[in-house]
Protein backbone atom coordinates (compact mmCIF):
# COMPACT_ATOMS: atom_id res chain seq x y z
CA UNK A 1 0.00 0.00 0.00
CA UNK A 2 1.19 3.44 -0.74
CA UNK A 3 0.46 5.60 2.20
CA UNK A 4 0.27 8.45 -0.26
CA UNK A 5 -2.23 10.85 1.14
CA UNK A 6 -4.20 12.91 -1.35
CA UNK A 7 -4.69 16.51 -0.39
CA UNK A 8 -8.08 17.95 -1.08
CA UNK A 9 -8.28 20.01 -4.21
CA UNK A 10 -9.99 23.33 -4.39
CA UNK A 11 -13.73 23.06 -4.27
CA UNK A 12 -15.59 22.87 -7.56
CA UNK A 13 -17.73 25.67 -8.85
CA UNK A 14 -21.48 25.81 -8.42
CA UNK A 15 -23.60 23.18 -10.08
CA UNK A 16 -25.23 23.81 -13.38
CA UNK A 17 -28.39 25.80 -13.38
CA UNK A 18 -31.47 23.66 -13.17
CA UNK A 19 -32.79 25.42 -16.23
CA UNK A 20 -29.93 24.27 -18.46
CA UNK A 21 -28.99 20.78 -19.64
CA UNK A 22 -26.28 19.21 -17.47
CA UNK A 23 -22.80 19.35 -19.03
CA UNK A 24 -21.16 16.11 -20.11
CA UNK A 25 -18.06 14.83 -18.35
CA UNK A 26 -15.35 15.01 -21.03
CA UNK A 27 -14.21 11.41 -20.58
CA UNK A 28 -17.58 9.75 -20.03
CA UNK A 29 -17.96 8.70 -23.66
CA UNK A 30 -14.49 7.17 -23.72
CA UNK A 31 -15.22 5.41 -20.44
CA UNK A 32 -18.43 3.83 -21.74
CA UNK A 33 -16.76 2.86 -25.01
CA UNK A 34 -13.95 1.13 -23.15
CA UNK A 35 -16.37 -0.45 -20.68
CA UNK A 36 -18.55 -1.90 -23.44
CA UNK A 37 -15.59 -3.23 -25.46
CA UNK A 38 -13.39 -4.98 -22.97
CA UNK A 39 -13.38 -6.53 -19.53
CA UNK A 40 -11.31 -4.66 -16.96
CA UNK A 41 -8.49 -6.67 -15.42
CA UNK A 42 -5.85 -5.01 -13.29
CA UNK A 43 -3.06 -7.18 -14.74
CA UNK A 44 -3.89 -6.11 -18.30
CA UNK A 45 -3.43 -2.40 -17.73
CA UNK A 46 -0.64 -1.91 -20.26
CA UNK A 47 -0.40 -0.69 -23.83
CA UNK A 48 -3.07 1.44 -25.48
CA UNK A 49 -5.89 -0.01 -23.44
CA UNK A 50 -3.83 0.47 -20.30
CA UNK A 51 -3.36 4.17 -20.96
CA UNK A 52 -7.13 4.58 -21.14
CA UNK A 53 -7.57 2.75 -17.85
CA UNK A 54 -4.85 4.88 -16.29
CA UNK A 55 -6.71 8.02 -17.34
CA UNK A 56 -9.91 6.63 -15.87
CA UNK A 57 -8.25 5.78 -12.56
CA UNK A 58 -6.48 9.12 -12.42
CA UNK A 59 -9.77 10.91 -12.95
CA UNK A 60 -11.38 8.90 -10.15
CA UNK A 61 -8.59 9.85 -7.75
CA UNK A 62 -9.02 13.49 -8.70
CA UNK A 63 -12.77 13.36 -8.06
CA UNK A 64 -12.33 11.63 -4.70
CA UNK A 65 -9.72 14.24 -3.77
CA UNK A 66 -12.18 17.09 -4.23
CA UNK A 67 -13.89 16.28 -0.94
CA UNK A 68 -11.83 13.70 0.93
CA UNK A 69 -8.42 12.99 2.29
CA UNK A 70 -7.60 9.42 1.41
CA UNK A 71 -4.91 6.79 1.23
CA UNK A 72 -4.36 4.35 -1.60
CA UNK A 73 -4.11 0.58 -1.38
CA UNK A 74 -1.86 -0.32 -4.29
CA UNK A 75 -3.14 -3.24 -6.35
CA UNK A 76 -0.70 -2.95 -9.25
CA UNK A 77 -1.09 -5.83 -11.72
CA UNK A 78 -3.90 -7.16 -9.58
CA UNK A 79 -1.56 -8.48 -6.90
CA UNK A 80 -4.32 -8.35 -4.28
CA UNK A 81 -7.37 -8.86 -6.50
CA UNK A 82 -7.35 -9.13 -10.28
CA UNK A 83 -10.66 -7.30 -10.75
CA UNK A 84 -10.36 -4.52 -8.19
CA UNK A 85 -8.90 -1.08 -9.07
CA UNK A 86 -5.13 -0.78 -9.30
CA UNK A 87 -5.45 2.12 -6.89
CA UNK A 88 -8.02 1.23 -4.24
CA UNK A 89 -9.16 4.36 -2.43
CA UNK A 90 -9.50 4.33 1.34
CA UNK A 91 -11.41 7.44 2.38
CA UNK A 92 -10.23 8.69 5.78
CA UNK A 93 -12.23 11.86 6.38
CA UNK A 94 -13.87 14.74 4.56
CA UNK A 95 -11.41 17.47 3.76
CA UNK A 96 -13.57 20.33 5.02
CA UNK A 97 -12.41 21.71 8.34
CA UNK A 98 -15.80 21.11 9.95
CA UNK A 99 -15.96 17.45 9.01
CA UNK A 100 -12.28 16.93 9.76
CA UNK A 101 -12.92 17.97 13.35
CA UNK A 102 -16.11 15.89 13.58
CA UNK A 103 -14.88 12.56 12.20
CA UNK A 104 -11.29 11.37 12.18
CA UNK A 105 -9.96 8.10 10.87
CA UNK A 106 -8.95 5.52 13.47
CA UNK A 107 -7.54 3.18 10.84
CA UNK A 108 -3.81 2.69 10.37
CA UNK A 109 -3.15 2.15 6.70
CA UNK A 110 -0.34 -0.34 7.25
CA UNK A 111 -2.53 -2.52 9.45
CA UNK A 112 -5.37 -2.31 6.95
CA UNK A 113 -2.98 -3.48 4.23
CA UNK A 114 -1.96 -6.47 6.33
CA UNK A 115 -5.55 -7.48 7.08
CA UNK A 116 -6.48 -7.18 3.41
CA UNK A 117 -3.65 -9.48 2.37
CA UNK A 118 -4.52 -12.04 5.02
CA UNK A 119 -8.28 -12.00 4.53
CA UNK A 120 -8.62 -11.93 0.74
CA UNK A 121 -8.86 -15.72 0.38
CA UNK A 122 -11.87 -15.80 2.70
CA UNK A 123 -14.17 -14.43 0.01
CA UNK A 124 -15.19 -15.57 -3.44
CA UNK A 125 -12.67 -14.70 -6.19
CA UNK A 126 -10.51 -12.95 -3.59
CA UNK A 127 -12.91 -9.99 -3.56
CA UNK A 128 -12.25 -8.89 0.00
CA UNK A 129 -14.21 -6.41 2.11
CA UNK A 130 -13.44 -3.01 0.61
CA UNK A 131 -14.65 0.38 1.93
CA UNK A 132 -16.01 2.52 -0.92
CA UNK A 133 -18.25 5.22 0.65
CA UNK A 134 -17.65 7.33 3.76
CA UNK A 135 -20.75 8.78 5.41
CA UNK A 136 -20.81 10.32 8.88
CA UNK A 137 -17.54 8.61 9.66
CA UNK A 138 -19.03 5.21 8.74
CA UNK A 139 -17.57 2.97 6.07
CA UNK A 140 -19.96 1.49 3.52
CA UNK A 141 -18.19 -1.54 2.12
CA UNK A 142 -18.58 -4.03 -0.70
CA UNK A 143 -17.25 -7.54 -1.31
CA UNK A 144 -18.11 -10.96 -2.66
CA UNK A 145 -19.70 -13.61 -0.47
CA UNK A 146 -17.67 -16.09 1.56
CA UNK A 147 -15.62 -18.60 -0.41
CA UNK A 148 -16.56 -22.25 -0.18
CA UNK A 149 -14.13 -25.00 0.70
CA UNK A 150 -13.30 -25.73 -2.96
CA UNK A 151 -12.07 -22.23 -3.66
CA UNK A 152 -10.21 -22.05 -0.37
CA UNK A 153 -8.15 -25.08 -1.26
CA UNK A 154 -7.45 -23.73 -4.71
CA UNK A 155 -7.11 -25.47 -8.02
CA UNK A 156 -5.41 -28.50 -6.48
CA UNK A 157 -8.55 -29.21 -4.50
CA UNK A 158 -10.69 -29.11 -7.62
CA UNK A 159 -8.27 -31.34 -9.49
CA UNK A 160 -8.33 -33.86 -6.69
CA UNK A 161 -12.13 -33.96 -6.59
CA UNK A 162 -12.56 -34.38 -10.35
CA UNK A 163 -9.64 -36.75 -10.95
CA UNK A 164 -11.71 -39.84 -10.13
CA UNK A 165 -11.29 -42.29 -7.30
CA UNK A 166 -13.08 -43.22 -4.15
CA UNK A 167 -13.84 -39.67 -3.12
CA UNK A 168 -16.00 -38.86 -6.17
CA UNK A 169 -19.08 -40.07 -4.34
CA UNK A 170 -18.78 -37.64 -1.47
CA UNK A 171 -17.92 -34.81 -3.85
CA UNK A 172 -21.43 -35.02 -5.28
CA UNK A 173 -23.18 -35.62 -1.98
CA UNK A 174 -25.69 -32.98 -0.94
CA UNK A 175 -25.07 -33.76 2.71
CA UNK A 176 -21.38 -32.95 2.72
CA UNK A 177 -20.53 -29.83 4.73
CA UNK A 178 -17.66 -27.39 4.51
CA UNK A 179 -16.33 -28.62 7.82
CA UNK A 180 -16.41 -32.25 6.62
CA UNK A 181 -14.43 -31.27 3.55
CA UNK A 182 -11.87 -29.44 5.66
CA UNK A 183 -11.55 -32.49 7.87
CA UNK A 184 -10.91 -34.77 4.89
CA UNK A 185 -8.16 -32.38 3.77
CA UNK A 186 -6.42 -32.66 7.14
CA UNK A 187 -6.84 -28.99 7.96
CA UNK A 188 -9.79 -28.48 10.27
CA UNK A 189 -8.62 -24.98 11.15
CA UNK A 190 -8.59 -23.48 7.65
CA UNK A 191 -12.03 -21.89 7.88
CA UNK A 192 -11.30 -20.57 11.37
CA UNK A 193 -8.09 -19.04 10.09
CA UNK A 194 -9.19 -17.31 6.89
CA UNK A 195 -12.63 -16.29 8.10
CA UNK A 196 -11.05 -15.12 11.32
CA UNK A 197 -9.00 -12.61 9.32
CA UNK A 198 -12.11 -11.59 7.40
CA UNK A 199 -13.86 -10.89 10.71
CA UNK A 200 -10.87 -8.90 11.96
CA UNK A 201 -11.01 -6.76 8.83
CA UNK A 202 -14.73 -6.14 9.29
CA UNK A 203 -14.20 -5.15 12.91
CA UNK A 204 -11.25 -2.93 12.04
CA UNK A 205 -13.52 -1.03 9.66
CA UNK A 206 -16.22 -0.89 12.38
CA UNK A 207 -18.65 -2.82 10.20
CA UNK A 208 -21.60 -4.20 12.15
CA UNK A 209 -24.29 -4.74 9.51
CA UNK A 210 -23.89 -7.31 6.72
CA UNK A 211 -26.50 -7.26 3.95
CA UNK A 212 -26.54 -10.40 1.83
CA UNK A 213 -28.31 -10.07 -1.54
CA UNK A 214 -28.02 -13.75 -2.48
CA UNK A 215 -31.21 -15.70 -3.19
CA UNK A 216 -29.32 -18.86 -2.20
CA UNK A 217 -27.82 -19.86 1.11
CA UNK A 218 -24.91 -21.37 -0.79
CA UNK A 219 -24.04 -21.30 -4.47
CA UNK A 220 -23.97 -24.87 -5.78
CA UNK A 221 -22.22 -26.01 -8.97
CA UNK A 222 -21.41 -29.55 -10.05
CA UNK A 223 -22.96 -30.78 -6.82
CA UNK A 224 -20.58 -28.75 -4.67
CA UNK A 225 -21.01 -25.68 -2.50
CA UNK A 226 -18.65 -23.35 -4.34
CA UNK A 227 -19.56 -20.36 -2.18
CA UNK A 228 -21.11 -19.90 1.22
CA UNK A 229 -22.45 -16.93 3.18
CA UNK A 230 -22.31 -15.56 6.70
CA UNK A 231 -25.91 -16.52 7.42
CA UNK A 232 -25.20 -20.27 7.09
CA UNK A 233 -21.76 -20.42 8.69
CA UNK A 234 -22.20 -23.50 10.88
CA UNK A 235 -19.62 -22.38 13.41
CA UNK A 236 -21.52 -19.11 13.93
CA UNK A 237 -18.35 -17.11 13.42
CA UNK A 238 -20.36 -14.07 12.34
CA UNK A 239 -22.83 -14.19 15.22
CA UNK A 240 -21.61 -10.87 16.60
CA UNK A 241 -22.66 -9.06 13.42
CA UNK A 242 -26.18 -8.05 12.47
CA UNK A 243 -26.94 -10.23 9.46
CA UNK A 244 -29.62 -9.27 6.96
CA UNK A 245 -30.77 -11.64 4.26
CA UNK A 246 -32.37 -9.47 1.58
CA UNK A 247 -32.58 -11.74 -1.48
CA UNK A 248 -32.47 -9.90 -4.78
CA UNK A 249 -32.56 -11.39 -8.30
CA UNK A 250 -29.25 -11.98 -10.04
CA UNK A 251 -28.14 -10.46 -13.33
CA UNK A 252 -29.87 -13.21 -15.36
CA UNK A 253 -33.22 -11.79 -14.28
CA UNK A 254 -32.46 -8.50 -16.00
CA UNK A 255 -32.74 -10.13 -19.40
CA UNK A 256 -36.46 -10.15 -18.71
CA UNK A 257 -36.20 -6.44 -17.95
CA UNK A 258 -34.68 -5.82 -21.37
CA UNK A 259 -37.10 -8.20 -23.11
CA UNK A 260 -40.00 -6.20 -21.61
CA UNK A 261 -38.71 -3.07 -23.35
CA UNK A 262 -36.86 -1.94 -20.22
CA UNK A 263 -40.01 -1.81 -18.11
CA UNK A 264 -39.41 -2.81 -14.49
CA UNK A 265 -42.97 -2.08 -13.42
CA UNK A 266 -44.87 -5.33 -13.00
CA UNK A 267 -41.75 -7.50 -13.41
CA UNK A 268 -41.79 -9.99 -10.52
CA UNK A 269 -39.11 -12.56 -9.76
CA UNK A 270 -40.12 -16.24 -9.57
CA UNK A 271 -39.39 -17.15 -5.97
CA UNK A 272 -40.51 -20.77 -6.44
CA UNK A 273 -37.41 -21.84 -8.39
CA UNK A 274 -35.55 -24.78 -6.90
CA UNK A 275 -32.29 -22.98 -6.20
CA UNK A 276 -33.96 -20.12 -4.29
CA UNK A 277 -33.66 -21.09 -0.63
CA UNK A 278 -32.71 -17.87 1.18
CA UNK A 279 -35.78 -16.18 2.72
CA UNK A 280 -35.86 -12.53 3.61
CA UNK A 281 -34.65 -12.05 7.18
CA UNK A 282 -34.28 -8.65 8.83
CA UNK A 283 -34.11 -7.94 12.58
CA UNK A 284 -37.27 -6.23 13.80
CA UNK A 285 -35.45 -3.26 15.28
CA UNK A 286 -34.29 -2.28 11.78
CA UNK A 287 -37.77 -2.33 10.24
CA UNK A 288 -39.85 -0.60 12.91
CA UNK A 289 -39.25 2.88 11.48
CA UNK A 290 -40.08 1.85 7.92
CA UNK A 291 -43.68 1.67 6.80
CA UNK A 292 -43.13 -1.48 4.74
CA UNK A 293 -44.93 -4.82 4.91
CA UNK A 294 -41.91 -7.08 4.51
CA UNK A 295 -44.04 -10.23 4.51
CA UNK A 296 -45.17 -9.30 1.00
CA UNK A 297 -41.68 -9.15 -0.51
CA UNK A 298 -42.31 -12.02 -2.93
CA UNK A 299 -45.18 -10.08 -4.50
CA UNK A 300 -43.15 -6.93 -5.13
CA UNK A 301 -42.17 -6.03 -8.65
CA UNK A 302 -38.61 -5.00 -9.44
CA UNK A 303 -39.33 -1.33 -8.76
CA UNK A 304 -40.88 -1.91 -5.33
CA UNK A 305 -38.22 -4.38 -4.31
CA UNK A 306 -35.34 -2.10 -5.26
CA UNK A 307 -36.98 0.90 -3.61
CA UNK A 308 -37.69 -0.92 -0.35
CA UNK A 309 -34.21 -2.43 -0.10
CA UNK A 310 -32.68 0.99 -0.73
CA UNK A 311 -34.86 2.52 1.99
CA UNK A 312 -33.64 -0.17 4.37
CA UNK A 313 -29.97 0.47 3.57
CA UNK A 314 -30.42 4.23 3.90
CA UNK A 315 -32.16 3.76 7.23
CA UNK A 316 -29.27 1.66 8.54
CA UNK A 317 -26.50 4.06 7.57
CA UNK A 318 -28.49 7.10 8.67
CA UNK A 319 -29.14 5.77 12.16
CA UNK A 320 -27.42 7.12 15.24
CA UNK A 321 -25.33 3.97 15.33
CA UNK A 322 -21.71 4.66 14.38
CA UNK A 323 -21.25 1.24 12.75
CA UNK A 324 -20.48 0.57 9.12
CA UNK A 325 -22.26 -1.54 6.53
CA UNK A 326 -21.20 -4.33 4.15
CA UNK A 327 -23.24 -5.09 1.02
CA UNK A 328 -22.49 -8.19 -1.04
CA UNK A 329 -24.01 -10.70 -3.45
CA UNK A 330 -22.12 -13.73 -4.83
CA UNK A 331 -19.22 -12.29 -6.84
CA UNK A 332 -19.95 -8.70 -5.90
CA UNK A 333 -19.95 -7.25 -9.41
CA UNK A 334 -23.65 -7.10 -10.43
CA UNK A 335 -26.16 -6.65 -7.62
CA UNK A 336 -23.56 -5.18 -5.27
CA UNK A 337 -22.59 -2.21 -7.49
CA UNK A 338 -26.28 -1.61 -8.18
CA UNK A 339 -26.99 -0.83 -4.53
CA UNK A 340 -23.62 0.79 -3.85
CA UNK A 341 -24.26 3.17 -6.77
CA UNK A 342 -27.81 3.96 -5.65
CA UNK A 343 -26.53 4.69 -2.15
CA UNK A 344 -23.75 6.93 -3.46
CA UNK A 345 -26.02 8.86 -5.80
CA UNK A 346 -28.85 9.18 -3.28
CA UNK A 347 -26.56 10.55 -0.57
CA UNK A 348 -24.89 12.87 -3.08
CA UNK A 349 -28.29 14.18 -4.22
CA UNK A 350 -28.99 15.12 -0.59
CA UNK A 351 -25.71 17.04 -0.45
CA UNK A 352 -24.29 14.67 2.18
CA UNK A 353 -21.30 13.18 0.32
CA UNK A 354 -19.10 14.29 -2.60
CA UNK A 355 -20.50 17.75 -1.97
CA UNK A 356 -18.38 19.58 -4.56
CA UNK A 357 -19.08 17.24 -7.47
CA UNK A 358 -21.43 18.25 -10.25
CA UNK A 359 -23.93 15.79 -11.77
CA UNK A 360 -21.65 14.84 -14.67
CA UNK A 361 -18.75 14.29 -12.27
CA UNK A 362 -20.59 12.06 -9.79
CA UNK A 363 -21.93 10.08 -12.76
CA UNK A 364 -18.42 9.53 -14.06
CA UNK A 365 -17.13 8.49 -10.65
CA UNK A 366 -19.99 6.06 -10.12
CA UNK A 367 -19.71 4.41 -13.54
CA UNK A 368 -15.92 4.25 -13.44
CA UNK A 369 -15.28 3.26 -9.84
CA UNK A 370 -18.35 1.38 -8.68
CA UNK A 371 -18.86 -0.55 -11.93
CA UNK A 372 -15.91 -0.58 -14.33
CA UNK A 373 -12.91 -0.72 -12.01
CA UNK A 374 -14.58 -3.21 -9.67
CA UNK A 375 -14.97 -5.71 -12.46
CA UNK A 376 -18.56 -5.58 -13.74
CA UNK A 377 -18.56 -7.65 -16.93
CA UNK A 378 -20.54 -5.28 -19.14
CA UNK A 379 -19.39 -6.94 -22.37
CA UNK A 380 -20.72 -10.30 -21.25
CA UNK A 381 -23.89 -8.85 -19.77
CA UNK A 382 -24.72 -6.93 -22.94
CA UNK A 383 -24.18 -10.02 -25.09
CA UNK A 384 -26.73 -11.86 -22.94
CA UNK A 385 -29.13 -8.95 -22.59
CA UNK A 386 -28.62 -8.84 -18.81
CA UNK A 387 -28.70 -5.06 -18.53
CA UNK A 388 -28.48 -4.51 -14.80
CA UNK A 389 -25.99 -1.68 -15.44
CA UNK A 390 -28.49 0.27 -17.53
CA UNK A 391 -31.24 -0.49 -15.01
CA UNK A 392 -29.22 1.13 -12.22
CA UNK A 393 -29.07 4.59 -13.76
CA UNK A 394 -32.46 4.48 -15.43
CA UNK A 395 -33.87 3.60 -11.99
CA UNK A 396 -32.91 7.01 -10.60
CA UNK A 397 -36.32 8.29 -11.69
CA UNK A 398 -37.84 6.05 -9.00
CA UNK A 399 -35.87 7.50 -6.06
CA UNK A 400 -36.25 11.23 -6.62
CA UNK A 401 -38.85 11.76 -3.90
CA UNK A 402 -38.05 12.95 -0.41
CA UNK A 403 -38.93 9.59 1.14
CA UNK A 404 -35.48 8.41 0.00
CA UNK A 405 -33.73 11.40 1.49
CA UNK A 406 -31.27 10.85 4.32
CA UNK A 407 -31.67 14.42 5.52
CA UNK A 408 -33.28 14.42 8.95
CA UNK A 409 -35.19 17.65 8.44
CA UNK A 410 -38.91 18.18 8.32
CA UNK A 411 -39.87 18.46 4.68
CA UNK A 412 -43.07 20.34 3.93
CA UNK A 413 -44.86 18.67 6.82
CA UNK A 414 -47.15 21.67 7.09
CA UNK A 415 -48.40 21.18 3.54
CA UNK A 416 -49.49 17.54 3.25
CA UNK A 417 -52.28 18.30 0.79
CA UNK A 418 -49.92 19.83 -1.75
CA UNK A 419 -47.52 16.93 -1.44
CA UNK A 420 -50.39 14.57 -2.08
CA UNK A 421 -51.29 16.29 -5.34
CA UNK A 422 -53.00 19.38 -6.71
CA UNK A 423 -55.31 21.10 -4.23
CA UNK A 424 -58.75 22.55 -4.97
CA UNK A 425 -57.19 26.00 -4.82
CA UNK A 426 -54.72 24.95 -7.50
CA UNK A 427 -57.58 23.82 -9.70
CA UNK A 428 -59.45 27.10 -9.27
CA UNK A 429 -56.39 28.97 -10.48
CA UNK A 430 -56.48 27.15 -13.81
CA UNK A 431 -58.12 28.77 -16.79
CA UNK A 432 -61.56 27.37 -17.49
CA UNK A 433 -62.08 28.62 -21.03
CA UNK A 434 -59.57 26.26 -22.62
CA UNK A 435 -60.83 23.04 -21.13
CA UNK A 436 -60.40 20.01 -23.34
CA UNK A 437 -61.39 16.39 -23.49
CA UNK A 438 -60.34 13.95 -20.81
CA UNK A 439 -59.47 11.45 -23.52
CA UNK A 440 -57.75 13.82 -25.93
CA UNK A 441 -54.44 12.56 -27.28
CA UNK A 442 -53.68 15.66 -29.28
CA UNK A 443 -52.15 17.59 -26.40
CA UNK A 444 -48.52 17.68 -25.42
CA UNK A 445 -49.20 15.96 -22.12
CA UNK A 446 -52.02 14.11 -20.39
CA UNK A 447 -52.13 14.23 -16.62
CA UNK A 448 -53.69 11.68 -14.31
CA UNK A 449 -54.27 12.65 -10.71
CA UNK A 450 -54.20 9.79 -8.22
CA UNK A 451 -56.68 9.80 -5.36
CA UNK A 452 -55.58 11.17 -2.03
CA UNK A 453 -56.54 9.47 1.24
CA UNK A 454 -57.40 12.84 2.71
CA UNK A 455 -59.63 14.00 -0.09
CA UNK A 456 -63.19 14.74 1.01
CA UNK A 457 -66.28 13.83 -0.96
CA UNK A 458 -66.69 11.76 -4.06
CA UNK A 459 -66.39 13.69 -7.25
CA UNK A 460 -64.71 13.63 -10.63
CA UNK A 461 -62.34 16.34 -11.72
CA UNK A 462 -63.24 18.14 -14.93
CA UNK A 463 -60.85 18.50 -17.80
CA UNK A 464 -58.95 21.75 -17.51
CA UNK A 465 -55.91 23.25 -19.12
CA UNK A 466 -52.86 24.39 -17.26
CA UNK A 467 -51.72 27.97 -17.67
CA UNK A 468 -49.54 27.92 -20.79
CA UNK A 469 -45.78 27.65 -20.35
CA UNK A 470 -44.33 27.92 -23.82
CA UNK A 471 -46.03 25.25 -25.91
CA UNK A 472 -49.72 24.52 -25.50
CA UNK A 473 -50.20 22.25 -22.54
CA UNK A 474 -53.42 20.45 -21.81
CA UNK A 475 -54.18 18.50 -18.66
CA UNK A 476 -56.95 16.03 -18.12
CA UNK A 477 -57.95 15.10 -14.63
CA UNK A 478 -59.68 12.09 -13.29
CA UNK A 479 -60.04 10.50 -9.92
CA UNK A 480 -58.68 6.98 -9.64
CA UNK A 481 -57.39 4.58 -7.03
CA UNK A 482 -53.79 3.54 -6.61
CA UNK A 483 -51.56 1.84 -4.10
CA UNK A 484 -49.35 4.90 -4.35
CA UNK A 485 -51.68 7.81 -3.51
CA UNK A 486 -49.07 10.52 -3.43
CA UNK A 487 -48.16 10.46 -7.08
CA UNK A 488 -48.82 12.24 -10.31
CA UNK A 489 -48.48 10.39 -13.59
CA UNK A 490 -47.42 12.20 -16.72
CA UNK A 491 -48.30 10.69 -20.06
CA UNK A 492 -46.87 12.00 -23.30
CA UNK A 493 -48.64 11.38 -26.63
CA UNK A 494 -47.22 8.93 -29.10
CA UNK A 495 -44.79 10.29 -31.64
CA UNK A 496 -45.47 9.40 -35.23
CA UNK A 497 -42.89 7.30 -37.04
CA UNK A 498 -41.47 10.26 -38.92
CA UNK A 499 -41.08 12.26 -35.69
CA UNK A 500 -38.80 9.77 -33.96
CA UNK A 501 -35.66 11.58 -32.83
CA UNK A 502 -32.37 10.73 -34.44
CA UNK A 503 -29.47 9.57 -32.33
CA UNK A 504 -28.34 13.17 -32.08
CA UNK A 505 -31.71 13.96 -30.62
CA UNK A 506 -31.23 11.25 -28.05
CA UNK A 507 -28.12 12.95 -26.82
CA UNK A 508 -29.84 16.30 -26.61
CA UNK A 509 -32.97 15.22 -24.77
CA UNK A 510 -32.08 16.29 -21.25
CA UNK A 511 -34.14 17.47 -18.34
CA UNK A 512 -35.05 21.07 -17.71
CA UNK A 513 -36.96 22.45 -14.77
CA UNK A 514 -37.68 25.73 -16.51
CA UNK A 515 -40.56 24.36 -18.56
CA UNK A 516 -43.29 21.93 -17.69
CA UNK A 517 -43.27 20.72 -21.28
CA UNK A 518 -39.69 19.51 -20.88
CA UNK A 519 -39.96 18.07 -17.42
CA UNK A 520 -37.59 15.16 -17.94
CA UNK A 521 -35.51 13.44 -20.55
CA UNK A 522 -36.92 10.43 -22.29
CA UNK A 523 -40.53 10.37 -21.13
CA UNK A 524 -42.09 6.94 -21.20
CA UNK A 525 -45.21 7.00 -23.32
CA UNK A 526 -48.26 4.90 -23.92
CA UNK A 527 -49.03 2.50 -21.13
CA UNK A 528 -45.86 3.24 -19.17
CA UNK A 529 -45.80 6.86 -17.98
CA UNK A 530 -42.90 8.40 -16.09
CA UNK A 531 -43.80 8.79 -12.45
CA UNK A 532 -42.95 11.99 -10.65
CA UNK A 533 -43.64 12.53 -6.96
CA UNK A 534 -44.71 16.18 -6.95
CA UNK A 535 -47.12 18.28 -9.01
CA UNK A 536 -45.47 20.50 -11.55
CA UNK A 537 -47.00 23.67 -10.08
CA UNK A 538 -44.31 23.48 -7.42
CA UNK A 539 -40.62 23.90 -8.19
CA UNK A 540 -38.53 20.76 -8.40
CA UNK A 541 -36.66 19.89 -5.23
CA UNK A 542 -32.89 20.07 -5.37
CA UNK A 543 -32.69 16.31 -4.87
CA UNK A 544 -35.04 15.65 -7.77
CA UNK A 545 -33.23 18.06 -10.05
CA UNK A 546 -29.82 16.58 -9.29
CA UNK A 547 -30.89 12.98 -9.83
CA UNK A 548 -32.71 13.88 -13.03
CA UNK A 549 -29.58 15.57 -14.34
CA UNK A 550 -27.50 12.48 -13.60
CA UNK A 551 -30.00 10.19 -15.29
CA UNK A 552 -30.31 12.54 -18.25
CA UNK A 553 -26.54 12.69 -18.72
CA UNK A 554 -26.27 8.91 -18.48
CA UNK A 555 -29.00 8.24 -21.04
CA UNK A 556 -27.50 10.72 -23.47
CA UNK A 557 -24.02 9.19 -23.18
CA UNK A 558 -25.29 5.62 -23.18
CA UNK A 559 -27.44 6.14 -26.27
CA UNK A 560 -24.51 7.56 -28.24
CA UNK A 561 -22.11 4.77 -27.27
CA UNK A 562 -23.44 1.46 -25.99
CA UNK A 563 -27.10 1.74 -26.99
CA UNK A 564 -26.84 3.00 -30.55
CA UNK A 565 -23.68 1.21 -31.57
CA UNK A 566 -25.27 -2.20 -30.95
CA UNK A 567 -28.29 -1.54 -33.15
CA UNK A 568 -28.67 -3.14 -36.59
CA UNK A 569 -31.08 -1.65 -39.13
CA UNK A 570 -33.99 -3.77 -40.25
CA UNK A 571 -34.50 -4.67 -43.95
CA UNK A 572 -37.18 -2.00 -44.21
CA UNK A 573 -34.72 0.64 -43.10
CA UNK A 574 -36.60 1.32 -39.88
CA UNK A 575 -34.88 1.58 -36.55
CA UNK A 576 -33.65 -1.89 -35.62
CA UNK A 577 -33.70 -4.52 -32.89
CA UNK A 578 -31.77 -3.32 -29.90
CA UNK A 579 -32.16 0.37 -30.67
CA UNK A 580 -35.91 -0.12 -31.00
CA UNK A 581 -36.04 -1.67 -27.54
CA UNK A 582 -33.76 1.00 -26.13
CA UNK A 583 -35.84 3.84 -27.55
CA UNK A 584 -39.01 2.32 -26.15
CA UNK A 585 -37.37 1.56 -22.83
CA UNK A 586 -36.25 5.09 -22.11
CA UNK A 587 -39.59 6.47 -23.23
CA UNK A 588 -39.06 7.86 -26.70
CA UNK A 589 -41.65 5.64 -28.37
CA UNK A 590 -44.87 4.05 -27.28
CA UNK A 591 -45.14 0.28 -27.37
CA UNK A 592 -48.73 0.55 -28.54
CA UNK A 593 -50.46 2.47 -31.26
CA UNK A 594 -52.66 4.39 -28.86
CA UNK A 595 -52.67 5.64 -25.32
CA UNK A 596 -55.50 5.09 -22.93
CA UNK A 597 -56.01 7.16 -19.82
Amino acid sequence: MAGARAAAASSAGPSASSGNPPPQEPGLGELLEEFSRTQYRAKDCSGTGGSKVERIEKRCLELFGRDYCYSVIQNVNGDICGHYPQHIVFLEYESSEKEKDTFQSTVQVSKLQDLVNRSKTARCRGRFVCPVILFKGKHICRSATLAGWGELYGRTGYNYIFSGGADDAWADSEDITEEDCALRSSDTHLFDKVRGYDIKLLRYLSVKYICDLMVENKKVKFGMNVTSSEKVDKAQRYADFTLLSIPYPGCEFFKEYKDRDYMAEGLIFNWKQDYVDAPLSIPDFLTSSLNIDWSQYQSWDLVQQTQNYLKLLLSIINSDDDSGLLVHCISGWDRTPLFISLLRLSLWADGLIHTSLKPAEILYLTVAYDWFLFGHMLVDRLSKGEEIFFFCFNFLKHIISEEFSALKTQRRKSLPARDAGFTLEDICMLRRKDRGSTTSLGSDFSLVMESSPGAAGSFTYEAVELLPAGAQTQASWRKSHSSSPQSVLWNRPQLSEDRLPSHQGLGEAKSSSSSSSNHSDFFRMGSSPLEVPKPRLAALSERETRLQEVRSAFLAAYSSTVGLRAAAPSPSGAIGGLLEQFVRGVGLRSTSSSSTL
